[in-house]
């Protein structure tokens, strides 16, 4: 009976029935309950909610990071590279709030160490120790976001490391999430060409150098640069030479890397990325070969004047004491520089990563260019005092433009012409005189204007020169050496060439200062030979091509062309007179002064063309006595000028034998790097 029942087919139907309706009914209910929930959350924020979700909202946005360019580069006239940027990957910590566990931290710089570095990093490479990985990072401070007062501190990228292998970047990218806060950044690393020697670079004082611009010097060297404001504390800027001169060009344009935050300033998407425009390439007029030659050759003088047979040799013993030695050659017609070469250099690849103490301690005397400025040798602070700076007096190189000046102002006429030169020469007034005399109390007997060139008579300028100078423009009063300076300002003496190389000296006039200190007509008496001028060896060759343009002052070029980095012409630097004189000067008597530029010079004689030169002996006072600096300007060929060239060798006695043979191999390097343009030019060997 109970069987049947259970097998009835009607009575199972109904039970079906009745759990299915159960089930939907069930299954209604809780689809009710969960709308009526989301129903009454919408309401929620909708209505309750909406004001503060709408605040959150607003505060996503976006935080910018700026990447730095990478720099241009600076090539020779002949395309050869100076300095170069080497793109390189490197690794950069990013602050964020959410990092207040030094623990986490910490075992990052360990994990760094052990599986990156140590594992996968440049075998030729130190690697970064776990505690300076740390102390890279900076995290010296509460980096709590509501302590912090500047909170895009967080958004400049600590570097850990530089010049990651290529095996490195590979695991840093493979285990990105286990190395958080890390990126890889492209950035670039200056480097310099070296010399032949191995230790020195190429011009290093010309070419400058880079720092960092996060230092006090240089926020302070760059305050008026509208630029500046794009700069990132941890890149590097020029700071001297070319690097500083021509910093906007070489530079180029930021990158972007944008980061979407949320309100906590956490990184909350992928980053946008606009790549940065590279710098411009410089270049320059300097060629490598000849700035090279000059090097060598400031070098090995100075290493020859140190010899016993220099030291013994009644002449040349006078520069025994010689360190230092500066050469710049310029070119008549354009005011191109070829060469300005410092003895002694160094290796401005030192910069690179920032100098250490041990390094500045022993280049920071001469790391400035002392073709411009002030340098020195290495010397302590008790020997410095007793030598010459690179800043020196013009000593007998003024004598070609005192006796212009003499013929020009009628100071010296042809009813005067000759002076009987005895050797010494006295002037003042009576009871209280005083005395010159030529070098070694030479007498020359009867000498022209030319003559007195030719034989650096400093009686002959004092007597023809000086005292009627002094004369003629009021004697004991300002007018005197106010007018001496204005002609010599005309060929770059006691102004600034106009270079535009930063730090430029523009040398010093101490004739108001020795007037005051004995009168006015000794030092104008002084100022005719060259003891009152203090100058650059870049003055003295914009001064001995002024002199061999018979008037014209060219500005001193560096760079001859810029082009983008794709190769493209941005500009070409072109030739600039900064001032012609040329009509102020008779032709006859600027003939008179140059065939009177035949000073004995060693090593010029040997030239195939002819030279047109003045020696100078610059004696100044140092502490403990006096010091001879040989000094010599020149140019050629005599009939169609084409290179100027000054050298100053500070203690190098006699420019005869101290300087001359310095210009004399870089004639012979400019000749034969130009296809003997010099030897054409001149046409040979011939009196004049």
């Amino acid at each position: 009976m109970k069987s049947s029942i259970m097998d009835d087919p009607k009575k199972k139907e109904i039970t079906k029935k009745r759990h299915f309706s159960f089930r939907i009914n069930i299954f209604f209910f809780v689809t009710f309950v969960l709308f009526s929930v989301l129903i009454v959350r919408l309401a929620i924020l909708q209505f309750v909610q909406a004001k503060d979700l709408k605040a959150a909202e607003n505060t996503n946005t976006n935080q910018t990071n700026k990447i730095a360019p990478i720099r241009g580069n600076i090539y020779d006239s002949t395309k050869s590279p100076l300095a170069y940027t080497i793109p390189v990957q490197s690794l950069f910590f990013r602050i964020e709030p959410g990092q207040q566990d030094k623990e986490e931290i910490i075992n990052l710089a360990r994990r760094l160490k052990t599986d990156v570095f140590d594992k996968y990093g440049k075998k030729t490479a130190v690697q970064p120790t776990p505690e300076e990985i740390v102390l890279a990072m900076d995290l010296g401070y509460d980096i709590n976001q509501n302590k912090v007062k500047d909170p895009s501190y967080y958004w400049v990228p600590r570097k850990i490391k530089t010049d990651l292998s290529k095996e490195e970047i590979a695991y840093l990218l493979e285990h990105r999430d286990e190395f958080k806060w890390l990126e890889v950044t492209e950035e670039s690393i200056r480097t310099y060409e070296m010399d032949d020697d191995g230790t020195t670079t190429i011009a290093p004082q010309l070419i400058g150098y880079l720092n960092k611009y996060s230092t006090q010097s240089a926020q302070e060297m760059y305050k008026d640069n509208p630029e500046s404001k794009e700069y990132l504390p941890a890149e590097n800027v020029g700071f001297d030479g070319i690097e500083r001169m021509y910093q906007d060009d070489l530079r180029g344009k930021n990158g972007y890397k944008v980061y979407p935050v949320n309100a906590a300033m956490k990184i909350i998407g992928r980053a946008t990325v606009t790549k940065p425009i590279k710098g411009n390439n410089l270049y320059l007029s300097i060629n490598k070969d000849i700035q090279k030659t000059a090097e060598k050759a400031i070098q090995d003088q100075i290493a020859f004047l140190h010899t016993p047979y220099a030291r013994n040799d009644a002449f040349i013993k006078y520069g025994a004491n010689a360190e230092a030695g500066y050469a710049v050659a310029m070119e008549v017609d354009t005011g191109r520089i070829v060469t300005m070469a410092n003895f002694p250099d160094y290796d401005s690849n030192v910069w690179t990563g920032g100098i250490s103490q041990v390094n500045l301690d022993k280049v920071g005397s001469f790391i400035a260019n002392g073709s411009i400025t002030t340098a020195y040798p290495k010397y302590t602070d008790k020997e410095r005092p007793k030598h010459p700076s690179s800043i020196v007096f013009m000593g007998s190189t003024i004598k070609p433009l005192s006796v212009l000046i003499g013929l020009t102002e009628k100071l010296i006429t042809p009813a005067n012409q000759y002076y009987n030169d005895t050797g010494t020469f006295t002037f003042g007034k009576t009871g209280s005189t005083s005395s010159i005399s030529n070098s070694g109390k030479v007498a020359y007997g009867n000498l022209d204007a030319a003559g007195s060139i030719e034989h650096s008579s400093n009686t002959y300028m004092s007597a023809k020169v000086g005292i009627p100078f002094y004369s003629k423009y009021g004697g004991e009063n300002v007018k005197v050496t106010d007018k001496w300076a204005e002609y010599l300002a005309k060929f770059g003496i006691g102004v600034k060439t106009g270079s535009g190389l930063p730090s430029e000296n523009a040398g010093s006039n101490d004739f108001v200062k020795n007037a005051k200190k004995d009168s006015y007509q000794s030092a104008m008496v002084y100022a005719s030979w060259g003891q009152n001028e203090k100058t650059t060896t870049l003055q003295l060759a914009q001064f001995a091509a002024t002199l061999a343009s018979r008037g014209k002052k060219m500005k001193p070029l560096f760079v001859d062309e810029i082009r983008s980095f794709e190769g493209d012409l941005v500009r070409k630097v072109e030739p600039e007179v900064m001032e012609d004189s040329t009509a102020l000067f008779a032709k006859g008597d600027w003939n008179t002064i140059i065939h009177g530029m035949k000073s004995g010079a060693e090593g010029i004689e040997e030239l195939p063309y002819n030279v047109a030169r003045k020696t100078g002996t610059s004696t100044q006072a140092v502490s403990g006595g006096t010091i001879d600096n040989a000094v010599f300007i020149a140019f050629a060929p005599v009939e169609n000028p084409k290179l100027a060239i000054a050298v100053v060798v500070p203690e190098g006695g006699y420019g005869r034998y101290g300087a001359s043979p310095i210009a004399a191999k870089i004639f012979q390097a400019y000749d034969a790097a130009n296809d003997g343009i010099l030897t054409k030019l001149g046409g040979g060997k011939k009196p004049w």
